[in-house]
């Protein structure tokens, strides 16, 4: 599979990207979904704590892979950014609940900040896709 094969997603329903990416690529079966900070689709930024963030989070990620004929039971890996790793109580009861018995792969790190101070978590994605490209 070639770098031309590599196919840039910007589905209609999601959030639109506020920075020079795209919200998901395929290549080939796989959807890497760029990661997604707590914004709605409107732009608004979530407010509350790291459980909120981390539902608007997951449901972008959500809206993202559905307009790229996919699902969050097709994700295999993902990576969570949290500015405080003592959320990580709060972030884990909200991904099991989104996720339910799915359990991809996950890496969990603490980073210092994220774009914006009120930002507590960024979450991306690797899924395979439901439908060929």
């Amino acid at each position: 599979m070639t770098m031309s094969q590599v196919e840039a997603l910007f589905p209609a329903d999601a959030p639109a990207p506020v920075a020079p990416l795209s919200p998901a690529v395929r290549w080939g079966e796989l959807i890497f979904v760029s990661g997604q900070v707590p914004r709605d689709v409107h732009g608004v930024i979530t407010e509350g704590g790291v459980a909120e963030q981390t539902r608007t989070v997951l449901d972008n990620i959500r809206l993202i892979l559905e307009g790229c004929g996919s699902s969050l039971q097709s994700v295999v890996k993902t990576t969570v950014f949290l500015t405080r790793i003592s959320d990580m109580a709060e972030m884990n009861a909200v991904y099991a609940e989104v996720f339910g018995e799915h359990r991809p792969a996950r890496s969990t790190v603490e980073i210092s900040a994220l774009g914006k101070p009120e930002f507590l978590v960024e979450i991306e994605a690797i899924a395979v896709s439901s439908t060929n490209p």
